[in-house]
């Protein structure tokens, strides 16, 4: 069975239903994602739960680590044990920060962040950190300078949105980082309700336009069967069906 490039954000409400879940989706997807909230509720057990649910997935632990560099150092080292395949970090914390995590951390892919998927243009604004007058073309060269800056510090995948991703396929292509991984989050199949997301695409428009990996959380997990959610979703990106 071919698994889909699909990250399933296991923000459960307890650990029996993290396992369960896991366990659903892991024959038909590549990864599995341990969030914040789950994480500060559960600790590692949680990353426990998740890989005896799908023994054969990525861990994704999703910690968006936020510092300075001393700071995010010590916190991926202190994760080490659980040995994730991928950690987030925010790509604003800058080169330093983000060269501290893959320094800690090198047997793990560290995941830059660039433009959470909640945030509108205006929000950036109100927050000063995009100009007045600001749109989408300036959103996407915000998320540009920030991935292109944190893979140069040693960040070995993205997260940005699906509307951002070929611009910063291209702009990583131009500076020779061919290899590194583009996360989407603010997946919804066709007609899943949007919940707190903002930019989004389907799944296969989010891989035509050039990513990697998926990341899918309620459309699967709140579904009455996720391990046919996960299913369907992965017939339909394998199948260009969607």
């Amino acid at each position: 069975m071919t698994v889909a490039p699909v990250a399933v954000a296991l923000d459960a409400p307890d650990l029996t239903t993290l396992e369960r879940w896991a366990c659903a989706v892991g024959p038909y997807v590549s990864t599995v994602k341990v969030g914040l909230e789950t994480y500060l509720r559960d600790g590692a057990q949680a990353v426990t739960a998740a890989r005896r649910g799908a023994p054969n997935a990525e861990l994704f632990l999703d910690l968006k680590l936020h510092d300075i560099p001393a700071t995010v150092a010590g916190a991926a080292h202190a994760v080490s044990a659980l040995r994730p395949d991928l950690l987030t970090v925010h790509a604003s914390g800058g080169a330093a920060m983000i060269s501290a995590a893959a320094e800690a951390l090198p047997d793990t892919r560290i995941v830059a962040v660039t433009v959470l998927t909640s945030l509108t243009v205006d929000d950036l604004g109100a927050m000063g950190l995009l100009p007045n007058g600001a749109d989408a073309p300036d959103v996407r060269a915000l998320a540009v300078r920030l991935a292109v800056e944190a893979t140069g510090a040693g960040a070995g995948a993205v997260v940005c949105s699906p509307e951002e991703v070929g611009d910063i396929r291209a702009a990583l292509a131009a500076n020779g980082r061919d290899g590194v991984v583009l996360i989407t989050p603010g997946v919804r199949p066709a007609g899943a309700a949007l919940g707190d997301q903002r930019r989004v695409a389907t799944p296969r428009e989010a891989l035509d336009r050039g990513a990697d990996l998926l990341v899918i959380g309620r459309p699967i997990t709140g579904a009455p069967d996720p391990g046919a959610a996960a299913a369907a979703i992965a017939a339909e990106i394998t199948h260009g069906d969607v």
